[in-house]
């Protein structure tokens, strides 16, 4: 049982004290002191109930889950109500691996497991196979994982680049206009702007930057995975890519040099 070694770590992430916890708890140091160094194997149920409480995680967590062996994200993810023993079914469970120090690995995704990690994407087995980096300047309690994209729809990001995306474990946290790559049960994965219509129609909008791409729907409950755009690798210099204004403009321009240049003859 994990449970004195639980309390102890969350009550240090806390920055709080054992007198602070004891106050708030209506127990007394010494015996919240008995609970986090082992001293009382088998904690009453009350005694139980009340940490749960104070701590908003259940009671399996609490005993069962030895929350030391988890990464700085996953102790996040619990801290945010998260707990697979609350949400259930509804909590979208992400496979993820660390390093040998317990940090979390950024996952890349390239081309050719694009497929695989489809239907792969949920399976720890599949997710430990995907090569694996450290990027310093990212932040250590949010997940990240990077995908090679396809095809022209997200002009100027040029064809073949690694987007890299942070988990988004809420899909109402979808911001309009925001850059995102999902996992869809039909399409696989994409990356597109996205607008949030959960509310009024339970699905997200998804456009592409390159405007000769027509816009569509998807059905929220066909959303498998979110992925917020935070940058992207690539080893081409992307081409100017002209909107259909700036087009009109320097057409009318070119028009109006040409008159100059007939005026003068």
């Amino acid at each position: 049982m994990s449970f004195n070694s639980n309390i102890k770590l969350l009550r240090q992430r806390r920055k709080l004290t054992q007198d602070m916890i004891a106050g708030e708890l209506g127990i007394s140091r010494s015996t919240f002191n008995s609970y986090e160094n082992g001293s009382v194997v088998n904690p009453t149920l009350e005694a139980l109930l009340s940490f749960s409480k104070y701590f908003r995680l259940t009671i399996d967590t609490l005993v069962k889950m030895d929350l030391t062996q988890l990464s700085e994200f996953q102790l996040s993810e619990l801290e945010r109500g998260h707990d697979v023993f609350v949400t259930g079914a509804r909590l979208r469970v992400l496979a993820t691996t660390v390093d040998s120090n317990n940090k979390e690995n950024i996952e890349v995704v390239p081309i050719k497991a694009k497929a695989g990690y489809k239907n792969g994407f949920a399976d720890p087995d599949f997710i430990k196979q995907l090569p694996t980096f450290q990027l310093p300047i990212l932040f250590n309690e949010r997940k990240y994982r990077m995908f090679q994209i396809t095809g022209d729809s997200m002009l100027p990001i040029p064809d073949k680049s690694w987007v890299i995306g942070e988990y988004v474990e809420n899909f109402y946290d979808i911001k309009d206009g925001d850059a995102y790559i999902f996992l869809t049960q039909d399409e696989g994965i994409v990356f597109k702007l996205a607008y949030n219509q959960i509310k009024k129609k339970k699905n997200v909008l998804l456009k592409s930057l390159n405007p000769s791409f027509d816009s569509y729907e998807v059905a929220v409950n066909e959303v498998r995975e979110v992925w917020k755009f935070c940058n992207y690798i690539s080893s081409e210099i992307p081409e100017q890519y002209w909107q259909k204004d700036q087009i009109l403009k320097r057409i009318e321009r070119v028009e109006s040099e040409m008159k100059e240049i007939k005026g003068a003859l």
